[in-house]
């Protein structure tokens, strides 16, 4: 299901966090998660949305770069 819902996410308002140090991602479930584990959302994003990895690795950076200079001229 979460899954589904990542999917259908428009890939200019997708951004990946590691939740740390909760919920992990498969295949590092019931470990402490840790930022490292970010490229594994990364790979799952990029299968979902037929990217490559770099493709998507570069979307979500830009879109994290997008967003928060946006916030910073609102201050």
């Amino acid at each position: 299901e979460l899954r589904d819902i990542a999917a259908d996410v428009p890939l200019d308002r997708l951004l990946m966090e590691t939740d740390s140090p909760y919920l992990a991602p498969e295949p590092y479930r019931g470990r402490v998660n840790e930022p490292a584990y970010v490229s594994r959302v990364c790979e799952v994003l990029a299968e979902l949305h037929g990217l490559s990895v770099e493709e998507m690795a570069k979307i979500t950076s830009d879109n994290f770069f997008r967003l928060f200079h946006k916030a910073q001229r609102h201050e």
